[in-house]
């Protein structure tokens, strides 16, 4: 069945559509189930990724990329994490945060830093979440106190993904200290992982997602020069709530990937087996699941390929972006719980598709702002 189609998909994505189809289909699903079990960090498919031209290109063609545009790296997300999400994320996270930099960095960081990263001769990532907080931007302790033409960072960060891989990356720390305005705390940095005072390891072993690498990150009196700033001193919540709306539309990509693969395995599963001498599928209700699932989905893709269209032309960007992640990483949740329910006992052995699914959705409903969050945005940014 054909779930992810071009009919929504505008004409100068559908190349690098097929490309990542492509990739996916012969690069990723023969190694998924082996990395999920493993656990381990896929380097030679990330390798690949950035043979084909599929990693980190969103970064413009004047630093060495291919200067994707959201609606492609939304085409690209939903082929990735259709066929593994943990794998597809690991893809997608090579580069995450980099474009904060090629946006509001200088010239001289762009060359040092971004560059290397769209030549793939760098991974980066972006650390911002804490063991006390994730989705409030306004909450985060890890501090960034200037002095001389230093800034000293000390705090930790958790959940961050290539933490440990990584040859630099994006922090969001606390620089002020102005009750009255919380949000003109923050300020953004490079971090080279190589500085004194930076300690990053592994997170415990993880349910979902196992191909995918997060880290705990300490600073202990970690220097870098002031020229490691992105932006100006305070500008940090507000660029990044910017960069999280783009993000959204890719994370409701992660959803519509996975959403197609738990329709996918759930079709095929009854579509293979009888029960009180029918197929399965000839069961209404069966029919009925499966009816509602297509419906959930189609319904999910054409809010987030529409919502794609509205952050590109910064058209009420947090509203349509909140309601695209909300919906398609909830579809996708929906949609692996009843290819469990469909599956029966089977659902619960490891070696089945469905199985692996089942844990992925747990994640994308939590992370780029838990999907509570994303409703208050979703109330206060609608329109009146």
């Amino acid at each position: 069945m054909e779930l992810l189609d071009d009919s929504v998909v505008p004409e100068h994505a559908q190349p690098v559509k097929q490309q990542a189809r492509e990739f996916a289909t012969e690069e990723i699903e023969p190694v998924a189930e082996e990395y999920f079990r493993s656990g381990e960090y896929p380097w030679d498919v990330l390798e690949a990724g950035m043979d084909a031209g599929l990693v980190a290109q969103d970064i413009g063609e004047e630093y060495g990329g291919r200067g994707f545009d959201l609606q492609q790296l939304l085409a690209i997300a939903e082929e990735l994490y259709r066929a593994d999400a943990g794998i597809g994320l690991t893809l997608m996270l090579a580069s995450f945060g980099a474009e904060i930099l090629e946006d509001h960095g200088t010239e001289q960081q762009k060359e040092e830093f971004l560059r290397p990263v769209a030549e793939n001769d760098q991974i980066t990532g972006l650390a911002v979440s804490e063991p006390e907080s994730g989705s409030d931007l306004a909450g985060m302790r890890t501090t960034a106190t200037k002095e001389g033409d230093e800034y000293v960072l000390n705090g930790e960060k958790y959940w961050i993904g290539n933490g440990v891989e990584a040859d630099w990356v994006t922090l969001y720390a606390k620089t002020g200290d102005n009750e009255q305005n919380r949000y003109g705390n923050y300020s953004l940095f490079i971090v080279p992982t190589d500085t004194a005072g930076y300690e990053a390891e592994h997170i415990p072993e993880k349910m979902a997602m196992r191909a995918s690498k997060q880290a705990h990150i300490t600073f202990d009196d970690c220097r870098i020069p002031v020229e490691n700033r992105i932006g100006a001193e305070g500008s940090g919540f507000y660029i990044l709530a910017e960069f999280f709306n783009h993000g959204r539309i890719a994370v409701g990509g992660h959803g519509l990937g996975l959403a197609a693969a738990a329709i996918e395995a759930a079709w095929s599963f009854v579509h293979d087996r009888e029960a009180f001498g029918r197929d399965i599928s000839e069961f209404q209700s069966v029919q009925h699941t499966l009816a509602e699932m297509r419906t959930e989905f189609e319904a999910a893709r054409a809010l987030n390929w529409r919502a794609a269209r509205k952050v590109e032309n910064r058209e009420q960007s947090g509203f349509w972006a909140a309601m695209a992640k909300t919906k398609s990483t909830e579809t996708a949740t929906m949609c692996a719980e009843q290819g469990m329910q469909l599956h029966g006992g089977r659902s619960i052995l490891t070696d089945r598709r469905i199985a692996r699914v089942y844990r992925d959705v747990r994640v994308p409903v939590i992370y780029e702002g838990a999907n509570e969050v994303q409703r208050n945005l979703i109330y206060s940014q609608s329109p009146t």
